[in-house]
């Protein structure tokens, strides 16, 4: 069965929204308003270059849809040919390279899609998603890039779960831009 890695920028009191300019959230583009330096971008190349597919909700499809089609670089090269898939009711007909429309139930379809798609499986911003995979036990992996910042108000990165779930940490990395990288597993038992 293919991994799940649920991959996020988040502020240190948990906020995932709106990391890189989208106009719909007060404190938009915080990773990049203070300038926090190029050192943990390194990483995100390493984490698109072993994925081996990105799935994402529709509003975070359209925001990568709209910016990364256009763009060159190993980056955009990688993320722009691999293969996508879309969790969406609405969308029929997407345009970028290589993308999936899952339109069943989204944890029916991502139960599904771990034992088909090509892994580990990424998962970016896509907070309903994020959570609904979280609280039906999906997510294999989380990464949260923590970011030196607080913010008032927006998405979290977690779910207040029904149960209590436990993680195991298995890597951190802490940036001299004051970024930290914290990988967690689910724990056994």
């Amino acid at each position: 069965m293919t991994r799940l890695i649920v991959s996020e920028f988040v502020s240190l009191n948990g906020i995932m929204e709106a990391p890189g300019g989208e106009k719909t959230h007060p404190h938009t583009g915080w990773t990049f308003e203070s300038h926090y330096g190029d050192d943990h971008y390194a990483y995100k190349m390493e984490e698109i270059e072993e994925a081996g597919s990105v799935l994402l909700g529709r509003k975070t499809y359209e925001g990568f849809a709209a910016a990364w089609p256009e763009r060159e670089g190993p980056f955009a090269d990688k993320l722009n040919t691999m293969p996508k898939y879309v969790v969406s009711s609405t969308l029929t007909d997407p345009e970028w390279q290589n993308t999936t429309v899952l339109s069943g139930d989204p944890v029916d379809e991502v139960r599904a899609l771990k034992d088909t798609a090509p892994g580990p499986i990424l998962l970016n911003g896509s907070a309903q998603l994020a959570h609904a995979l979280t609280e039906a036990g999906l997510v294999d992996e989380y990464r949260a890039m923590v970011h030196p910042v607080l913010i008032a108000d927006g998405l979290r990165m977690f779910p207040d779960p029904d149960e209590m779930q436990k993680l195991k940490l298995t890597n951190s990395i802490a940036y001299e831009s004051g970024v930290a990288l914290l990988i967690y597993e689910r724990a056994e038992g």
